[in-house]
């Protein structure tokens, strides 16, 4: 992911001063050198605080006092950026950031002001990166050190604190807390390549399959037990059936199932007007509600026929008023535009808002008086509903109320006779149970004619099956995993080109990067030794280095990798630093360095320097006491150097 750093800018709490801009190389290794307390380590807490971290680390007192906003200026593929977030004072953190965006972006002279808010920000660093909105895991919490990985879990690999830089225990920016280090290895597969957002994509829907697949294979076994029993209760359907009218007692008897099966699907072709005992037809109170009947599914088809036409009316005649108020919207937006347009044929005029020229507006202002006068001719060409329409949906909802009080006379009349009836009140009820049985009848038979249940609902689980082991093959855990070893090998690879220029007190020996312990594992003779079973702080900082050196060309290698490609590394050379010496130095002095400290030191700026030569895309930035007499003929872009009374913040800022 192409993301450096251009530069730091800090904005002074007197507004009477310009902002403070520390100006970066693209693709180089830039130093910033100078003596104790003066700055140094403050510049990553200050990028890191920009870019959304969710506390201030920058040291309170005289960097926090002296200054009201801290901001960084970055170059994306879409061009620069301006991250800048106020100072907290008393707070932690405060969410008030300005971003600014343009090809080239101008620093604003005076304070900022707020324009976002950090949970903004970090969304648009997340899509920038081009993260996946997927979490590791489908049933794991979305905050969790399974949820989605996000840009500040990236920004593990582009710092190197002081406190890191040569920690034989810690290896990465802030996995020293049990929160970052378990969501550190959860993203490494993925910053690796070994997981793609398109993996993560089918690990989400296979779950889902999975899930699906599970309630329809209980659902499917459930049909099995009830076709299993229903296939011993056939008997006991048929007795049924006979009682209700809806066999003969000749059909009610036969002893084989088939046969069985044969006499209950001519049931479900009948209905309920079949199992009526012919006597009741002799009634003329059944007579009549049979009539009422037929009479009740006239006015009721009519009813709905009627509604139906209803319905449509009324939609039209809403669709017409939306769309007629939609252009009268257009109308009264675009209507200032004529104005404007009067207002700049006028000599001298400026816009009543800003007070600028008309100049370079002509084009636009014509554009949306263009726009004005197609709406207002769609506008006039828009015809309005016709009388008739209306007279039409009047005589509608006539028609609507005269077939909904004859359907409830018609009801009325059925409840009167039923209640003069007991033997229609029998019937009806018998009727009903009748409808009932042949409703259950009808699904039944569906399975009790297929032994594996319903033959659909059985193609549908066989289809979940079989898109289940689709995704399963595409997605092997073993595919992963050797994409994420062949990555790992390739970083081993890295670190031993580079060792051997570094020192290291085992140059030779294979080294790899154990993403389960977040370390380095060193294999020696007869055995293997972790990071922290190693000593010297000289060893610790060289596999720091190498081992950052090769992640970041592997992630310049990966087609869309979302890891920044910048790298800051604070004080490497403190491990020269005798302690002795360092306390014994006047405050503010450097530390005395010894020769062969010197020729260290020289090694790591020259591995530095050679890599964003053979890495392109890579920008290193070093904040360290190292002076140019110790890397002087290096390949180094010098930013600054902090030394008799120069620092990060300036003198007249803490005098005001």
């Amino acid at each position: 992911m192409h993301f450096q750093l251009k530069s730091l800018v800090l904005w002074p709490r007197n507004e009477k001063l310009a902002p403070l801009v520390v100006p970066f190389a693209q693709g180089k290794l830039n130093v910033i050198t100078g003596a104790s307390k003066t700055g140094k380590s403050a510049v990553i807490p200050i990028i890191d605080y920009c870019l959304g971290s969710e506390r201030c680390a920058v040291p309170v007192t005289t960097i926090r006092d002296a200054c009201s906003w801290f901001g960084v200026v970055v170059t994306t593929r879409e061009g620069e950026k301006l991250l800048a977030r106020r100072e907290p004072g008393t707070q932690q953190s405060t969410g008030d950031m300005l971003l600014l965006e343009d090809k080239t972006v101008e620093i604003p002279h005076s304070v900022p002001e707020k324009n976002t808010n950090v949970d903004a920000v970090k969304r648009m660093l997340d899509k920038l990166a081009g993260l996946s909105n997927l979490g590791f895991d489908p049933n794991a919490p979305a905050s969790g050190f399974k949820g989605r990985p996000s840009f500040r879990d990236l920004l593990a690999f582009t710092f190197q604190p002081q406190n890191i830089v040569a920690n034989p225990d810690v290896l990465f920016f802030k996995a020293d807390t049990m929160e970052h280090k378990e969501k550190l290895r959860t993203i490494f597969p993925y910053v690796l390549g070994a997981i793609t957002p398109d993996v993560l994509a089918r690990q989400w829907e296979m779950e889902q399959l999975l899930r699906e697949l599970r309630r329809k294979e209980r659902e499917l076994e459930a049909q099995k037990t009830a076709s299993a029993r229903w296939r011993a209760e056939l008997q006991n359907w048929v007795s049924e059936a006979r009682d209700l009218g809806l066999l003969s007692s000749e059909q009610a008897a036969p002893e084989r199932r088939e046969t069985y099966l044969a006499s209950l699907e001519e049931i479900i072709t009948k209905t309920s007007a079949d199992a009526q005992v012919s006597d009741i037809s002799l009634d003329a109170a059944a007579t009549e509600s049979s009539e009422l009947d037929k009479e009740e599914a006239v006015v009721s088809l009519q009813l709905a026929e009627v509604k139906g036409r209803l319905d449509n009316m009324v939609q039209l005649r809403s669709a017409v008023d939306d769309y007629n108020g939609a252009l009268k919207k257009q109308r009264d937006r675009l209507q200032l535009s004529r104005w404007l347009r009067d207002l700049s044929e006028k000599s001298e005029a400026s816009c009543p808002l800003c007070g600028g020229s008309f100049e370079h507006a002509d084009g636009e202002l014509d554009a949306l008086c263009d726009a004005l006068a197609n709406v207002e001719a769609t506008a006039r060409q828009l015809e309005p509903v016709p009388a008739a329409f209306d007279k039409e949906l009047v005589q509608v909802r006539q028609q609507v109320r005269r077939f909904t009080d004859s359907l409830k006379g018609v009801r009325a009349r059925k409840q009167a006779v039923e209640e003069r009836s007991k033997r229609i009140r029998d019937e009806r009820w018998r009727r009903a149970a009748v409808d009932r049985f042949l409703g259950r009848m009808e699904q039944a038979l569906k399975v009790l004619k297929a032994p594996e249940g319903d033959p659909a609902f059985f193609a549908e689980v066989a289809e979940l099956r079989s898109r289940l082991a689709a995704l399963r093959a595409a997605s092997s855990d073993s595919a992963a995993r050797e994409r994420r070893d062949a990555a790992l090998q390739r970083v081993s690879a890295t670190m031993a080109r580079l060792l051997p220029g570094l020192d290291a007190e085992f140059p030779n020996e294979p080294a790899e990067l154990n993403i389960d312990d977040l370390t380095i594992r060193v294999t020696r003779p007869n055995r293997r030794d972790f990071l922290w079973e190693i000593g010297s702080g000289a060893n610790w900082l060289s596999y720091h280095v190498a081992v950052m050196l090769g992640l970041h060309e592997l992630f310049l290698s990966q087609k869309g990798s979302p890891v920044p490609s910048f790298l800051v590394l604070d004080q490497p050379s403190q491990v020269y630093f005798p302690r002795k010496l360092a306390k014994a130095v006047k405050e503010g002095d450097d530390p005395p360095l010894a020769d062969e400290d010197v020729a260290a030191v020289r090694k790591v700026f020259a591995t530095l320097a050679t890599a964003t030569k053979s890495m392109t895309g890579l920008q290193i930035l070093v904040l360290d006491h190292a002076s140019k007499e110790v890397w002087g003929d290096i390949d180094v872009h010098l930013v600054d150097e902090w030394r008799d009374g120069k620092a990060l913040v300036p003198r007249e800022w803490l005098a005001s």
